[in-house]
């Protein structure tokens, strides 16, 4: 292939890559914090909590930070410590972390709690309606839920949820009654 071709190429390329990731950011489900959320209620949702049916709305007057996840996602295994960490801070103070994992892989899913030793309550959506209902399009993606059951923030991206600005926005709204 003749050199002026493969820099026309390449240069294609990298163009295409560009202009992929501009639409990507520019996507509304994108966007972290969007204040359009803030007030909003949360699509419900039905889950097994301590081996019991439950539902999203049942946790209303806690503050629930909704993971969306998944076992072959390399940045959720980074964040885990962290929520792990952040669900032990919170649970007493009536706040809590709820992981759903979109795998399909029950083996891979049992296999990632036992390994990552997850603390917090979490279940397998195989479906993944959960996720698609809430606009996901990336993981981890994170739905920070105040006491009065209204959506308060969307975070893409793994956190370290032990930070200090995450730890005095998630002690903010534990203190709001």
């Amino acid at each position: 292939m003749d050199k002026g071709l493969k820099r026309k190429l390449n240069t294609g390329l990298v163009l295409a890559f560009i202009a992929g990731l501009l639409v990507l950011f520019a996507h509304p489900d994108y966007r972290q914090g969007e204040p359009s959320l803030r007030g909003s209620t949360p699509k419900d949702f039905s889950f097994p909590l301590d081996g019991r049916p439950s539902k999203l709305s049942d946790l209303r007057g806690k503050v629930v930070l909704v993971n969306f996840w998944a076992t072959w996602c390399p940045p959720c295994i980074d964040e885990t410590p962290s929520l792990n960490e952040l669900h032990r801070r919170i649970a007493a103070r009536g706040g809590m972390v709820l992981g759903v994992s979109e795998d399909d892989d029950q083996q891979a899913y049992d296999e990632f709690l036992k390994t990552y030793q997850i603390r917090f309550p979490t279940f397998r959506d195989s479906s993944k309606q959960i996720p698609a209902q809430y606009g996901t399009s990336m993981y981890p993606d994170t739905y920070v839920i105040g006491r009065d059951g209204k959506l308060d923030r969307k975070i893409v991206g793994p956190q370290d949820w032990t930070s200090s600005e995450m730890t005095v926005y998630i002690d903010s709204l534990l203190d709001a009654k």
